[in-house]
């Protein structure tokens, strides 16, 4: 003969599974999962097309940066730029650095000019490295959001939950575990998943963040060092129109 707690038990055990705890929530509760699952999976959209991105961009501007430090012409680059995505920041800094100095290329009669082109081709390279880096950030601060709202949405489903639960209570007159607990997990469920869609968003934003600063410094790098060869290069004599950048 079946025991009547135990069935109970059984009944409320299986009543605690997540896809049991969405499907007898009601619809307010309903939707702040649905949010916060979308949330947790635009979330991770956003950081793994970061930290892949980031990763690559940063393997391709050690490589790059060795090239020029090598001493190659910098003629040797265009070719090395020509295979690469034109949205690679440093392509962009370079195409806005080598255009500038082919439209001053006929100003470099004098020391003055010479230097003058080249803080044009530097300002030209600032430029596009901060609209480079900017879009870099793009959907960054998405992730900040979801870091900072997601929680509160989980706290309002919970309390929308309790206060549903309270009046179930209310109505059948009954205080049992069989009658409280499934209403008071589908609120704390709604609470789990903005910790779940939070957390995530929290640490991989700060990560993401602080590997962007530091790719920023090698185009830092990489802006310096095309300086100093470009003006290694404006400097010798013989070499017609100074640099060569195609």
């Amino acid at each position: 003969m079946s025991d009547p707690v135990s069935n109970a038990a059984a009944g409320v055990a299986h009543s605690l599974s997540p896809v049991d705890l969405f499907l007898q929530a009601d619809t307010v509760v309903k939707t702040v999962m649905v949010l916060l699952v979308l949330a947790s999976a635009w979330g991770w959209a956003v950081i793994l097309d970061k930290e892949i991105r980031l990763k690559v961009l940063n393997s391709r501007a050690s490589r790059l940066i060795n090239s020029i430090q090598k001493e190659l012409p910098l003629s040797h680059l265009a070719v090395d730029f020509a295979q690469t995505s034109p949205s690679d920041p440093l392509v962009q800094v370079y195409k806005a650095a080598a255009d500038e100095y082919t439209r001053s290329a006929d100003l470099i009669a004098t020391e003055a000019q010479r230097d003058a082109v080249q803080e044009r081709v530097h300002r030209a390279a600032n430029l596009a490295s901060a609209s480079a880096l900017g879009h870099l950030q793009s959907r960054l601060g998405s992730l900040a959001t979801i870091g900072a709202v997601s929680p509160f949405v989980g706290l309002f489903g919970t309390v929308w939950g309790i206060m549903t639960s309270f009046q179930g209570i209310a109505a059948s007159n009954n205080t049992s575990l069989a009658v409280v607990a499934p209403g008071i997990a589908e609120a704390l469920f709604a609470t789990a998943l903005g910790l779940v869609a939070a957390i995530p968003a929290v640490v991989f934003y700060n990560r993401i963040g602080t590997d962007i600063s530091n790719y920023a410094k090698k185009v830092s790098s990489f802006i310096g060092v095309f300086e100093i060869e470009l003006s290694r290069q404006l400097s010798k004599k013989g070499e017609r129109n100074g640099l060569r950048v195609a």
